[in-house]
């Protein structure tokens, strides 16, 4: 016989659920956890980047702090904000990935903007990073200087996607030159190896994102020389 019990308890773990997904449901906190994904910020920082104002901005995150999916600590006058750990980061993947496989809207986008060529042979990591040792690929990390400090894929050298055309002299000639930005959605990449190929490199783009390379067991390097 049923008592209700089990009814009741099913509806308050949905509503817990329903927590996360309601704290997902727009594209202003994706992008927020996106970002985060890549390093921690602060909230004028995020701010800055994404072009909301800084209390739009803090009242976005503190929907996804309310639904424990990024935590913060203070420091001085600021508050810095990163994801909570690898699980929400592992979410957010997977809803990509569904969006991919579901949404026709999605696979014509990703069509028409990264459907160039560009992309890298796949490779392992390991097979990658004996090919930087052997001096047969130069890496390039073409986030933004402060993503590329808090942490990068070993041997990489960090040349935000806005720098490239100037700092095209500091790449072997040669040499073939594989860019990475945020992940396999990040339109940085692109952007990236059309600048390098208008350069008279050989350039292709590695989809693989630094949260996934660390996520796998891969060791990553922090700070470095990202001027």
């Amino acid at each position: 016989m049923n008592d209700g019990r089990g009814d009741a308890t099913g509806a308050f773990l949905m509503e817990q659920f329903a927590r996360i997904g309601k704290a997902l449901s727009s594209p202003q906190r994706l992008k927020l956890v996106e970002l985060l994904a890549q390093a921690e910020r602060t909230v004028e920082q995020l701010a800055s980047v994404t072009g909301l104002s800084i209390a739009n901005t803090s009242q976005h995150l503190q929907v996804l702090l309310r639904a424990r999916l990024v935590s913060n600590r203070k420091d001085g006058l600021y508050v810095h904000y990163s994801l909570a750990d690898a699980a929400v980061y592992a979410l957010w993947r997977s809803m990509q990935l569904l969006g991919e496989a579901r949404l026709a809207e999605v696979r014509e986008f990703l069509a028409e903007e990264f459907d160039d060529g560009a992309e890298a042979e796949a490779v392992t990591p390991e097979a990658l990073q004996e090919r930087i040792r052997a001096g047969d690929v130069t890496l390039i990390d073409v986030r933004p200087a402060e993503e590329y400090r808090q942490a990068h894929l070993p041997g990489a050298v960090s040349m935000p996607v806005d720098e490239i055309e100037s700092r095209l002299a500091e790449l072997p000639n040669g040499r073939e030159v594989v860019a990475y930005c945020r992940g396999p959605y990040c339109l940085l990449g692109p952007s990236a190896v059309r600048r390098l190929r208008e350069g008279g490199f050989t350039a292709s783009r590695l989809s693989l994102s630094v949260p996934e390379w660390a996520r796998d067991g891969h060791p990553t390097e922090t700070g470095g020389d990202y001027s």
